[in-house]
């Protein structure tokens, strides 16, 4: 039936968003945001003291990140809260020129991240290979784990076998049932078992002082002045670049769990719109966050905004209206989560014998260098720049192989034709200039390009070197067989790319 013959209520309710139109989704989008607020606290609470700032300010962040990139992010169940790297990058101006210079960075780096998403930096992520894409999977896999390891060193005992009961019911309950997500059944019954029992365990509430108020909104603490300006731009710059590659990546990660697409463009502006919201609130900025991510939406199954908006939501509820309860979470409920999250996000099938076995060495390579870049700088955006930096070698390296040149002799004209076979670019094209014999030719000299491609000017520069080697000789070429766009860019530029000596 057409839209046009639709009844009004018809048409209203096919216009209601599925979390309205069903139940079911209204369910799991509502105990995902739950489950992801409560993830949240501990770690936007710790994200707060790598920048140096009261726990305040990074829960405040999250909340105001969550709810605003819920209605404008181009992602839907993605989670953007404050994150570690956006900490890492303001951390040496909050503690050089203090709180007011902090929230002016992220301001402007929210205009930043929106300029150039009009610009189209999210046509950028085609250019990121899926070896570099599994490498990125499997480092965070790494450093959600890794984050883990410190909240469970030297602890009491009783965190162990916690624990352990925590990722038990997280592997066995959805067995039973899946209406309530098993992280969320997890952290209550061993919040329960802990309060009850009087065991003394690190908490939610030793990680750092829940806030009791909303945020206000204000300008930044700061001198409107060119000094200023130029102080804080190189950190915004670095802070709307580093949270644009976590969060374009996070999307592309997320759409193809879910098998969706979702506009780039949309969030790259959302994610500065986010900021600019963020920063007027006195947060610390922020950007996609991969865990609480993952939590979302494939442990809980969350797939709309709701969720998005939720976590943001029950964040200030929590942390405002139920802050005793919520500090009496054990952090080993939230550390056996986030162990979980890390063990599901790993592509295992990445590092199967049988996959390494047919994988090309060079994507193996790519994925190895993207993993270890990450590791070891802690920084995600780093390991994806340098993993396509090196697939893009790696591909240079194997394309330059294919250019052949094979030679015949005309019978009727006697000319020696040179036929050309492969793309000739920078790398193909350097050693082209030594697979002719110069000296021994015919006087006529053929190269067929028919089964080539001209793609640069060392190319270009190429096949004029050949022309003069052969005209030194008192012989001519003849050069035949391009492609439209070969032609045009080898008419251009043929001639032009050596001065006169």
């Amino acid at each position: 039936m057409s839209s046009s013959v639709l009844s009004p209520a018809a048409r209203l309710r096919s216009l209601k968003p599925d979390w309205l139109r069903d139940p079911k989704v209204w369910r799991t989008e509502v105990l995902g945001g739950l489950v992801v607020a409560l993830a949240l606290i501990p770690e936007a609470i710790s994200f707060s003291i790598i920048a140096g700032v009261d726990p305040a300010i990074g829960l405040f962040a999250s909340f105001t990140m969550a709810v605003t990139i819920a209605i404008v992010g181009g992602r839907p169940a993605m989670i953007s809260a404050a994150t570690g790297a956006v900490a890492l990058v303001i951390a040496p101006l909050n503690r050089e020129h203090g709180f007011g210079h902090l929230v002016a960075a992220v301001i402007l780096a929210g205009v930043f991240q929106i300029l150039l998403g009009a610009l189209g930096v999210a046509k950028l992520m085609r250019f990121v290979p899926r070896s570099v894409m599994v490498g990125f999977v499997n480092s965070l896999a790494i450093l959600i784990f890794m984050a883990q390891v410190p909240e469970i060193r030297d602890s009491p005992w009783p965190v162990y076998p916690l624990m352990a009961a925590g990722l038990a019911l997280m592997v066995f309950f959805p067995k039973v049932t899946t209406v309530i997500p098993a992280p969320l059944v997890s952290i209550v019954i061993l919040t329960v078992i802990t309060v009850a029992a009087g065991i003394a365990v690190p908490t939610v509430g030793d990680t750092g002082e829940l806030p009791s108020s909303l945020p206000v909104p204000g300008l930044p603490d700061v001198p409107f002045t060119l000094d200023t300006l130029t102080t804080v731009a190189p950190y915004a710059l670095a802070m709307a670049l580093v949270g644009l590659m976590e969060s374009l990546m996070t999307a592309k990660l997320v759409d193809d769990i879910t098998d969706t697409h979702s506009s780039k463009t949309r969030e790259s502006i959302g994610q500065g719109v986010a900021n600019i919201v963020t920063g007027f609130f006195g947060g610390m900025g922020g950007c996609a966050m991969i865990g609480q991510t993952m939590i979302n939406v494939r442990v809980s199954g969350a797939r709309t905004r709701l969720s998005t908006f939720l976590a943001g939501a029950f964040l200030m509820v929590l942390c405002i209206a139920f802050g005793p309860i919520v500090s009496d979470i054990p952090m080993a409920a939230l550390v056996a989560v986030m162990v979980m999250v890390s063990v599901a996000t790993f592509d295992w099938h990445s590092i199967a014998p049988r996959t390494l076995k047919r994988m090309p060495a060079g994507e193996i390579t790519v994925m190895v260098v993207t993993v270890a870049c990450v590791v070891a700088t802690h920084n995600l955006a780093i390991g994806v720049v340098v993993g396509s930096i090196t697939a893009m070698v790696v591909f240079a390296k194997r394309v330059a192989h294919l250019a052949e040149v094979t030679a015949v002799t005309d019978p009727d004209s006697g000319a020696v034709v040179y036929r050309v076979t492969g793309e000739l670019f920078f790398a193909s094209s350097n050693d082209l200039v030594g697979r002719f014999d110069y000296a021994t030719d015919a006087d006529k000299v053929v190269i067929d390009l028919s089964a080539a491609h001209v793609w640069d000017a060392s190319s270009v520069a190429a096949l004029d070197a050949i022309e003069t080697k052969y005209v030194q000789r008192g012989k001519t070429v003849e050069i035949i067989g391009l492609n439209e766009p070969s032609a045009r860019i080898h008419e251009s530029l043929s001639g032009e790319l050596t001065g006169s000596h």
